[in-house]
């Protein structure tokens, strides 16, 4: 049998390539061992993982992230397809971000959308692996990162703190607050139904108003 698991690395990133063949706890073991043999070569990288070969159930990935957290040092920014173009671009900036992030002593990760007008709310900076629909709201005293769309509402920086920003994939939020700072989109400005491809974009207050700029790593050192 070829080998079950073999990790390649991409720009800010590693595939992880599993067979069908063994059952799931046999290939998380192998996975296990895989990334202890690794663990002084990747350090302590901060990096988004593809995972290919195999379907993965959520519950499954849960526990081959908990394995890789167990038996490396590295920082799973968050889980892409690699293939992607989009995503490839989108993980080089939220490389810089993180390195933001893993300066607090808290923060933590939803992997999953917000929908039917659910409303989030953190004292912790939080990364969203999912879209924010119409109607729905999420609210951090810190920042706010979504590796999807933003189309409802977003609100960072609540405890004070200077400098809070809210990045995603595809930015067309009704309503932003960040600080004391508002913004409402007019109704021309919503993308969802149309879902046009947009760049990412991180929102933050210059000047004594929100602005919306591209995410580049010269933008990020600035914050």
């Amino acid at each position: 049998m070829k080998d079950p698991v073999y990790i390649k690395s991409f720009p800010n990133g590693l595939t992880l390539h599993l067979v069908e063949e063994i059952p799931f706890a046999e290939l998380l073991q192998v996975i296990g061992d895989k990334f202890e043999d690794t663990r002084r070569f990747f350090g302590k990288a901060s990096l988004a993982l593809a995972i290919e070969g195999r379907f993965l159930t959520d519950a499954e990935e849960i526990q081959v992230l908990n394995v890789i957290k167990q038996h490396s040092d590295i920082h799973i920014i968050c889980v892409v397809s690699k293939d992607e173009a989009t995503n490839k671009k989108f993980v080089k900036a939220i490389a810089q971000i993180d390195k933001k992030l893993s300066r607090e002593e808290d923060g933590h990760f939803l992997k999953g959308s917000l929908k039917d007008r659910e409303v989030l709310e953190t004292d912790t900076s939080i990364i969203i692996i999912g879209d924010v629909e119409p109607g729905c709201a999420v609210i951090s005293s810190k920042n706010i990162i979504i590796l999807g769309g933003l189309y409802g509402e977003a609100y960072a920086g609540g405890n004070g703190q200077p400098g809070a920003f809210i990045a995603a994939l595809e930015m067309s939020p009704e309503r932003l607050k960040i600080g004391d700072f508002k913004y409402k989109a007019g109704e021309k400005r919503s993308l969802w139904g149309e879902r046009h491809k947009t760049q990412a974009r991180v929102a933050y207050v210059k000047n004594g108003r929100i602005v919306f700029d591209a995410i580049t790593k010269d933008l990020l050192s600035s914050f």
